[in-house]
Order: structure tokens, then sequence, then C-alpha cells
């Protein structure tokens, strides 16, 4: 069992760093791309293609996230009001419908990658799947963690930034 959850942490680690430094490569690649429009009139041709896909890949990785560390919206207001066994339910029902939106990532994510398979970016020449195999990898990462979350493991890794927002 701890093996398993070593290699869970890995992978968890690797997803996490992979949309860190996409975020971080945008950043960079956006700020030379400001610089060399500005000052020399000049921009790399590649820049805008590989900007699109880092952004996409952060924002479905976010989505990933966002999910293991409980970012979602949620009503607070509601549960001063209502009995436990029914908050409870209705965070079961949430889980049930996380992984099911993961299930349609993965679905759609994989159809829409194979679709767009056979076309390519125009300044780049990677194929245009590029842009769309994050979403069936968002799709795994979403159902793995609210089923661990529906099985009662708290799947979040930085606590501590919760405390900023409460």
């Amino acid at each position: 069992m701890k093996l398993l959850r070593r290699i869970i942490l890995a992978i968890d680690t690797i997803a996490e760093t992979f949309a860190l430094t996409s975020l971080l490569s945008m950043i960079i690649i956006v700020s030379v791309q400001v610089l060399t429009r500005k000052a020399f009139n000049f921009v790399f041709f590649w820049s805008e293609e590989v900007t699109l896909l880092l952004l996409v890949w952060f924002a479905f990785m976010g989505i990933g996230i966002g999910v293991r560390e409980h970012l979602h919206m949620a009503m607070d207001l509601i549960e001063g009001f209502t009995p436990k066994w029914f908050i409870n339910f209705l965070n079961k029902l949430i889980e049930l419908s996380t992984f099911a939106f993961g299930v349609y990532l993965i679905y759609y994510g994989v159809e829409f990658t194979i679709i767009m398979n056979e076309s390519t970016l125009a300044a780049t020449k990677l194929p245009n799947s590029a842009l769309y195999i994050v979403m069936p990898i968002t799709g795994v990462m979403v159902c793995g963690y609210s089923l661990l979350q529906f099985c009662g493991i708290d799947t979040r890794r930085h606590e501590y930034l919760q405390e900023d927002f409460e």
C-alpha cells in the first residue's frame, strides 16, 4: 500500500510540476514576445501558438489540481440550516457529479484528440491533437481525485492555502 501511495504521489507531483512549468513558460514567452515586438518590431513565428498550447494545458491541468484541492465553488450558507446527513448526501452527490465530469472529459477528449490528429498547427507543425490530449489526462485526474474523495480520502496536498480564503 505504501508503494502504491508513493507512485500516486509521484504522478501527482509530476502533473503539478508540469502545470506550473507550463505557466512559467507561458509567462516567459509572452514577456519575450512583447519585448521583441515593442523593441525590435519582431515576433517569433511560433510564440503565439506555443503560448496557446501552454495556456490550454495549464488551464486543464489546473482543473484537475483544483478538484484535488477542493477549490470548487461551495455554498456554506445552508450548512447551518440543514441536518448533517443531508450535507453528507450533497457532498457525495457533488463527488459523483465531479466523477461524471471526469468521464465526460475522458470520452470526448479521446474523441477530439483522434479527430484532430489529422491536421497540424500552422507554425510549429505539431499535430492539432496536442491541444486536446490534455482533456483525457485531466479526466483521469478528476476521476481519480473524486473517487478518492468519495471514499473519504482527503486528497489535498496544500491545505495551508485554504487559510487565506477563510
